[in-house]
């Protein structure tokens, strides 16, 4: 329903630009116009006119409409909505699991592995500063 009326739209879009574009200047806006065009008889100006509020009134209504549609229709799926269960039946977003939905992604953990075989000294600074050759 909804790609129809957004189809519908774009057809009404194109064809109110192109009878925009169809109608005559009266000489405002840059300096052209005037002098003979494409449709330089009354009637056909009014028949424009005409066409581009038709076309301006159904190019709302069809705006209308849409926005109604995104407003009411079906709910886009979030992810964070969709939580993993653990085996215990919990979701893992609950506060007894200690972590929250960042936490159970994976990745490196935030804390260093701790080793036995640290060296208990400091390095060595050297003794003067280094100066490359010139």
């Amino acid at each position: 329903m909804q790609t129809v009326i957004i189809v519908v739209h774009l057809m009404i879009v194109l064809a109110l630009v192109g009878v925009v574009l169809l109608q005559r200047s009266e000489g405002g806006g840059l300096g052209i116009g005037g002098g003979s065009g494409f449709m330089t008889a009354r009637g056909a100006a009014n028949a424009l006119t005409r066409a581009t509020a038709i076309l301006a009134a159904a190019f709302f209504a069809t705006s209308l409409l849409l926005s109604i549609l995104a407003r009411y229709g079906e709910r886009p799926i979030d992810i964070l909505d969709r939580v993993p269960t653990t085996q215990g039946g919990t979701t893992n977003g609950d506060s007894s699991s200690g972590g929250g939905i960042l936490d159970q992604l994976g990745g490196q953990s935030t804390t260093p592995p701790a080793t036995d075989n640290a060296p208990a000294e400091q390095p060595t600074q050297p003794a003067a500063p280094q100066v490359p050759n010139q």
